[in-house]
C-alpha cells in the first residue's frame, strides 16, 4: 500500500507537468495524398494506401518534439521515400494484385470504391476518463477489429475507472487517446492509455528495467501504458477503424503517444498484450519488441469434450477423466452462469473469494467490490461465472470473458483459501473448453502463466509488447536485457511445445510447425523464424517418445 500511495503523489506531481504542457489543446494532423502511379493507374491510386505517399507533417499548436532514434514515424522525407518505394513496387505489380486485395472486403478495385479525401485532417484529444468519449463511438472501433474483446469495451473501462480500480489514487492515471477526422467530426482511432507511478497489475514485467534507472540516478516512473489495467488479455491497442485511411491513423496514434511521452517528461512507453500485428508494426517503426508465453488452448472443431480427448495421448485422456470424476466424488456440482443471472450475493461472495486468493499469494486486491456487480450489470451477455456448489452453498469460483473468438479465464478463488482436489482444474480449464466447444469458439485463454495448463490442453502461444526508452542509456541496456531474453524464450517456447505437450505426435507436430510458420512472419528477431528450422524442429519431434494412443 505504500508505494502504491507513494506512486499516486509521483503521478500527481507529473500531472502538473502535463497540465503545464499540454493544457487542453487538440494536435492536429495534416495529410496530402499524392500519387505516385502512372496516368493510367491512378485509379488504384484513389483506392490503394500502398499506392499512396504521405507529404505533409503534422502542426500543432506546441513546439516540435525532441528529436527521437525513432525518425520513421516523423512525416519526413525519409518517409515518404520509403511509401514511394512501397507504392512503386505495388505499382508494378499491376491493377491485378491491387483489385484481389480489394476482394477481401468484397470490393472490386474501382474508381468508385471508398475513393481517399484529397486531402485529410485528424484531431487528436487525450482524455482524462473513458466518460469523455461515447459508449457508441468507442465500442464501433472495438467492433470494427478482426477480433471483439470485450475488455476493451468501454463499459469495460468504464468500471474499472468508476469503481476506483484503475484511478489515479491507485497509480493509474487514464490518458485516452482519439483521433478524428476533422471535417466529419467521425472517430477513427483510439488507444486505451494510463499515466503509471508503479509497475503493478501489468503482466510485462519491468522492475529490472526500473531498478537499472535507478542506479544510473534515472526516474523510471511515471511511464505510460497503451494497456488494459489488470488484463493480461491480447487485443488490439491501436483500435483504428479499418478502410483506407487506416495506415494513417495508425501512425497518428502512434506519433500521438511518442510525442506525449516526450513533452510530459516521463521515462518510457510501454505498449502490452498488442495483436501480433500490431506488434510487428511498432516494431518497424522502431519500438523495442519483447515476447512472452502463455498457455491457450485451440478448437480444432471438435463436437465435445471427448472428441477434445481423443487428440490426447491415452495417459493424459485418463489423467483428466480421473480429474474431471474426483470433483463429483467430492459431493461438489458446477454450473456455468452468465453474468445478467448473477446475483449481488454471488458478486459479494466472489469478491471474497478473489481476496482469499490475493490473500495467499501474498498480492494486492486491485480491483474493488463494485467492479464486479458493474461488470454483470454492463457486459452481462459476455460475463460467464463458473461456480462450484458443496451441499448447496457456494465454495469456489472463476470469472470468464466471452468475446467473438474467445473464452477470457481471468479470477478465481475458493472459500477461506480453501483447497478442493483438482476443482481449481475443473472450474478454471474443462467448462471454458466445454463452453467454448459450445459456442463453436476457437480458442480459450486462460491467463498469465502457469505450466500445469499444458497437460491440460493448454500449449504455449507468445505474445507481444513493444517498448519506447525516452533515455538513450536506458534503450541500450533494454535492447541488450531483451536479446538475451528472447534466445531463452524462443528454446524455451520450442522445448515445451515438444516436451511437455499432452497431444499425441502428429498433433503436436502439426501445432509447432503451424505456429512457427506465424510467427515467423511478425518478427524478424524471432529464431524461429525461417522455415527450415521449423522443419528441423518438426524432425526432432517425430523423433519424440508420443506414448501409447490406445485407450
Amino acid at each position: 500500500m505504500l508505494a502504491r500511495a507513494v506512486a499516486a503523489g509521483q503521478l500527481a506531481w507529473v500531472q502538473q507537468q502535463h497540465d503545464a504542457v499540454l493544457p487542453g489543446q487538440d494536435i492536429f494532423y495534416h495529410f496530402r495524398w499524392q500519387a505516385v502511379a502512372t496516368a493510367d493507374q491512378q485509379q488504384h491510386v484513389q483506392v490503394h494506401p500502398a499506392l499512396l505517399s504521405l507529404s505533409s507533417c503534422h502542426t500543432s499548436t506546441r513546439p516540435a518534439p525532441p528529436t527521437r532514434p525513432l525518425q520513421q514515424l516523423k512525416c519526413t522525407t525519409r518517409v515518404t521515400e520509403q511509401v514511394t518505394a512501397a507504392a512503386t513496387a505495388a505499382a508494378t505489380a499491376g491493377p491485378a494484385a491491387a483489385a484481389a486485395e480489394q476482394q477481401q472486403d468484397g470490393k472490386a478495385s474501382s474508381p468508385e470504391a471508398d475513393p481517399l479525401p484529397e486531402t485529410l485532417q485528424l484531431k487528436v484529444q487525450v482524455l482524462r476518463s473513458i466518460d469523455q468519449v461515447t459508449a457508441g463511438e468507442w465500442d464501433a472501433l472495438v467492433a470494427a477489429q478482426a477480433e471483439v474483446n470485450p475488455f476493451l469495451k468501454w463499459a469495460f473501462l468504464h468500471a474499472l475507472e468508476a469503481s476506483k480500480s484503475a484511478v489515479p489514487e491507485e497509480g493509474w492515471g487514464p490518458q485516452h487517446v482519439t483521433v478524428r477526422d476533422v471535417a466529419s467530426g467521425v472517430l477513427l482511432g483510439a488507444c486505451p492509455l494510463y499515466l503509471k507511478g508503479h509497475s503493478y497489475g501489468e503482466y510485462v514485467f519491468d522492475s529490472s528495467w526500473a531498478n537499472y534507472s535507478h542506479m544510473m540516478g534515472k526516474r523510471y516512473y511515471p511511464k505510460l501504458q497503451a494497456c488494459v489495467p489488470f488484463t493480461p488479455v491480447t487485443g488490439n491497442r491501436l483500435l483504428v477503424q479499418p478502410g483506407p485511411l487506416a495506415p494513417t491513423v495508425l501512425k497518428a496514434l502512434a506519433q500521438t503517444l511518442l510525442t506525449i511521452t516526450d513533452e510530459m517528461g516521463v521515462s518510457s512507453l510501454h505498449v502490452t498484450f498488442p495483436t501480433g500485428e500490431e506488434w510487428a508494426a511498432l516494431g518497424a517503426l522502431g519500438f523495442q519488441q519483447r515476447r512472452g508465453i502463455q498457455y491457450h488452448w485451440e478448437n480444432r472443431g471438435y463436437s465435445s469434450f471427448e472428441d477434445f480427448l481423443a487428440d490426447l495421448k491415452q495417459s493424459k485422456r485418463k489423467s483428466i477423466r480421473q480429474e474431471r470424476k474426483s470433483i463429483a466424488k467430492q459431493g461438489l456440482t458446477v454450473k456455468r452462469l452468465p453474468g445478467s443471472e448473477v446475483t449481488a450475493g454471488q458478486w459479494d461472495t466472489f469478491h471474497s473469494f478473489y481476496q482469499a486468493t490475493v490473500d495467499k499469494k501474498w498480492g494486492s486486491a486491485y480491483l474493488t467490490r463494485e467492479f464486479w456487480h458493474m461488470l454483470g450489470s454492463e457486459l452481462g451477455s459476455e460475463v460467464m461465472l463458473v461456480v462450484a456448489e458443496q451441499e448447496g452453498d457456494t465454495v469456489a469460483a472463476a470469472l470468464n470473458l466471452v468475446g467473438s473468438h474467445c473464452v477470457y479465464g481471468r479470477n478465481w478463488g475458493s472459500v477461506g483459501g480453501r483447497e478442493f482436489k483438482n476443482l481449481h482444474f475443473e472450474v478454471c480449464y474443462y467448462q471454458a473448453i466445454e463452453e467454448a466447444i459450445a459456442r463453436g469458439l476457437p480458442r480459450v485463454e486462460a491467463g498469465a502463466q502457469g505450466e500445469h495448463k499444458l497437460q491440460r490442453g493448454y500449449l504455449p502461444n507468445f505474445t507481444y509488447s513493444a517498448h519506447y526508452m525516452t533515455d538513450p542509456t536506458t534503450r541500450a541496456a533494454v535492447a541488450k536485457f531483451l536479446d538475451r531474453e528472447e534466445q531463452q524464450l524462443a528454446y524455451t517456447w520450442q522445448a515445451l511445445t515438444l516436451e511437455g505437450s499432452p497431444f499425441k505426435q502428429d498433433k503436436t507436430v502439426e501445432y509447432l510447425v503451424d505456429k512457427m510458420s506465424s510467427y515467423s512472419s511478425l518478427s524478424s528477431l524471432s529464431s524461429l523464424s525461417s522455415s527450415d528450422e521449423a522443419d528441423a524442429a518438426a524432425g526432432r519431434a517425430t523423433g519424440a517418445d508420443s506414448g501409447s494412443t490406445d485407450d
